[in-house]
């Protein structure tokens, strides 16, 4: 991935060692990653919030957490399961982006990102099977995605 001052991209973190994600996110240019997990544990080593948001702080990078835009446990599976399974999943969830909380918190990010690159993250390395690529799609007519 090229260098990009400013819009938005999707990372997770999947198999991937805390230090060369950090140093990854550094070297495309983001400057702000935005926590779209509903809860930010992760049971690999310095992907949770506190570990995480401390990581990005050496790089000179900031974190923020936004449970507003967690995918619920229940709909989570259809992430991972067939097309169908697939589309009614995204579709759940383009949904639960039209809540006012949601929704503002779309907007502070698109806004973020007329200055800055932004980072949207999860667990999920295959965006595709990832609720933030539908946040992605959300901010698309928001922001310089």
């Amino acid at each position: 991935m090229a260098t990009r001052s400013r819009g938005v991209v999707g990372v997770g973190y999947q198999q991937r060692p805390s230090a060369e994600f950090v140093d990854d996110l550094g070297r495309i240019g983001v400057s702000l990653v935005v926590d779209v997990r509903l809860t930010p544990l992760s049971r690999k080593s310095g992907f949770s919030k506190t570990a995480l948001a401390r990581a990005l702080a050496s790089a000179g990078i900031c974190y923020e957490h936004r449970p507003e835009l967690g995918n619920p446990r229940p709909n989570r599976a259809g992430f991972t399961g067939s097309a169908s399974e697939l589309a009614a999943a995204r579709s759940v969830y383009r949904a639960l982006l039209e809540e006012p909380n949601s929704a503002l918190a779309l907007d502070d990010i698109a806004a973020a990102s007329e200055k800055q690159l932004v980072a949207l993250l999860c667990y999920e390395a295959d965006q595709q099977r990832c609720h933030r690529d539908v946040v992605i799609e959300a901010l698309a007519g928001r922001a310089a995605v």
